[in-house]
């Protein structure tokens, strides 16, 4: 099996092939184009039993690696943090496009169970219309503070917290300001303004998210302080849940699975502080939420805290046990989904 280690960057591929032993073959550097992806295939035909490396930064890499996956390509997953490791065993002094090429394709040839490219399904785009959603709360929220500010200066009451975003408060933010002349005050009515058409843009994408998670993820918002934003981004930041083999791996993916830590004979575990941090945040909201109203939630934190744990071990021993149920919930809905789809092309044939 011949393995081909990818060093991409914004307008060039360098490509490196390696045998079985991480014995350098051959290289080759094309264009990011449609036509140089061409070219990289049938470059590599010479090679009848290959797989490709690809080191995992997706906005590098994801048209490559569509490609690729479309001709029929076998395309695994590298992570980054692989790659320090690699580049410091290479006898070769220095960093170029070529040296990390190789040092791609031989921490593929390290890594038995490196993750399998496929193609971006209805995930992705759940997934960015979440992110987009938040970059323009974070745009907001800069545009309230500046108004704010504005405001003190011009000696204008100042709103209550988290209401500069609703109408009744700007229209009576906008009546403050129009008999104002100054520099500030017309800055001000900018900044209303402005406010006003990211709050639109914000409600939209909230129900488009709400319409997409009410059909993709039905089980998953059944559960207990999940609603539809939640949802969207447990949905959006896993990726397609048939790529975790079992809730073990899904839980280490998303940090809730402890760490081993052995000193001889004695076993012992520590808090994991790595894995999907947006994920673990998700999971965390969810767990806190439980515990606010009465249910199987704030009922398993009382029966850990009775058994001697304290507050803070409780609620990750819950989060652990939310983390299997959104595995179990998600894989539900992808069997309903992939059901669906095959109802549907048996209907059409």
């Amino acid at each position: 099996m011949i393995t081909i280690g990818v060093d991409s960057h914004k307008r060039t591929h360098t490509v490196v092939a390696v045998d079985d032993n991480g014995r350098r073959l051959a290289e080759k550097t094309l264009a990011t184009t449609p036509a140089g992806h061409l070219e990289l295939v049938r470059w590599s035909r010479r090679w009848h039993e290959r797989r490709w490396a690809l080191e995992d930064c997706r906005h590098l890499t994801r048209r490559l690696e569509a490609d690729l996956v479309r001709a029929g390509e076998l395309v695994v997953r590298v992570p980054p943090k692989l790659m320090a490791g690699s580049r410091r065993s290479v006898r070769e002094p220095g960093k170029s496009d070529p040296i990390d090429a190789l040092s791609v394709a031989r921490a593929a040839l390290r890594e038995p169970d490196l993750p399998i490219a496929r193609l971006d399904g209805v995930e992705r785009e759940v997934r960015l219309l979440v992110d987009h959603r938040e970059d323009l709360i974070t745009d907001r929220t800069g545009h309230q503070a500046r108004l704010r500010w504005f405001l003190v200066e011009l000696g204008i009451p100042e709103p209550a917290a988290r209401t500069l975003s609703r109408p009744a408060i700007l229209d009576s933010v906008e009546r403050e300001l129009a008999a104002r002349s100054e520099m500030s005050a017309r800055i001000s009515r900018d900044l209303v303004a402005r406010i006003r058409e990211l709050t639109s843009a914000i409600n939209a994408l909230e129900r488009e998210i709400r319409t997409r998670t009410e059909s993709l993820a039905p089980a998953l918002l059944a559960l207990a302080g999940c609603g539809p934003l939640m949802a969207a981004k447990l949905l959006g930041e896993t990726g397609g849940i048939e790529r975790f083999h079992s809730r073990a791996a899904f839980a280490a993916h998303n940090g809730t699975a402890p760490i081993p830590v052995w000193s001889g004979n004695i076993v012992r575990h520590r808090l994991n502080r790595g894995g999907n941090r947006q994920l673990n945040a998700a999971l965390h909201r969810i767990a806190i939420t439980q515990l606010r109203c009465p249910g199987p939630g704030r009922d398993y934190v009382a029966k850990r805290l009775a058994c001697g744990d304290t507050k803070p071990e409780a609620i990750r021993a819950l989060r652990r046990r939310i983390s299997d149920e959104v595995f179990r919930r998600l894989r539900t809905d992808e069997a309903a989904r992939i059901s669906s789809k095959e109802s549907i092309a048996l209907a059409v044939a």
